[in-house]
């Protein structure tokens, strides 16, 4: 979009992913962004963006990607190219102590809250038959559940864990699954993707990757568990 930089989009509202740290986002999502930046040669520029609209604002220009814990999945292929995965995640139950929601089963008309624009609606309507409640971010539901609202969320399963470290009172249950998670650009930029995938492989390869994930995690979630 502006020479010399690299315009990259995330919610900040995600945290450990992106979220705000005084005027600026920090996070998992941003120091990989940043990463990439460097590996491209330009300049990082961040964009904080409601997350139910990144995808629409890669579409129309708004920004070169989105590096912003997008799962891919087919519906969203219509609309962007993605890059390679970047990390793999997995979506969780979260419950308040107590619950007996356990298991996927246990969420047959129950109530589901989830992040506005994210994948885990799919898996809440599937589950629960119903239509799940949304909120701006996936740490808002999350409060919404400890304070007494819902039966439970659905989330990525790093950001409940944060969550439970913050002293949130939720508790973890079964995890639905793996994801892979990658960067976003419009269908028209074909070569930035190629070049953003070049610099995937080249940040795994020097081990910069892994670094920002253990420093956010404690783990590595940049490589696909058997």
């Amino acid at each position: 979009m502006e020479d010399g930089k690299f315009i990259f989009a995330a919610s900040g509202e995600f945290h450990p992913f992106s979220y705000m740290d005084g005027n600026q986002m920090s996070g998992f999502d941003i120091d990989v962004g940043n990463a990439i930046s460097d590996k491209l040669g330009l300049e990082p520029i961040q964009k904080k963006y409601k997350f139910a609209g990144i995808v629409e604002g890669v579409k129309a220009g708004k920004f070169d990607a989105a590096v912003a814990s997008h799962t891919i999945n087919e519906e969203r292929k219509k609309h962007v190219l993605f890059s390679k995965p970047y990390y793999y995640s997995g979506p969780q139950i979260f419950t308040r102590p107590g619950s007996d929601i356990q298991h996927a089963d246990d969420l047959k008309d129950k109530e589901i809250a989830v992040s506005k624009g994210s994948s885990y609606a799919d898996i809440a309507k599937e589950h629960s038959g119903q239509e799940p409640k949304y909120y701006d971010s996936d740490v808002v539901a999350l409060e919404a559940l400890a304070n007494g609202k819902h039966d439970a969320v659905v989330t990525d399963f790093a950001t409940g864990a944060e969550a439970m470290k913050k002293k949130l009172n939720i508790t973890a249950q079964e995890r639905l699954g793996q994801s892979e998670q990658a960067i976003a650009v419009s269908k028209e930029n074909e070569q930035l993707i190629k070049e953003i995938n070049d610099a995937i492989d080249a940040l795994k390869k020097d081990g910069t990757l892994k670094q920002i994930s253990e420093k956010y995690f404690d783990e590595d979630i940049t490589v696909k568990q058997d």
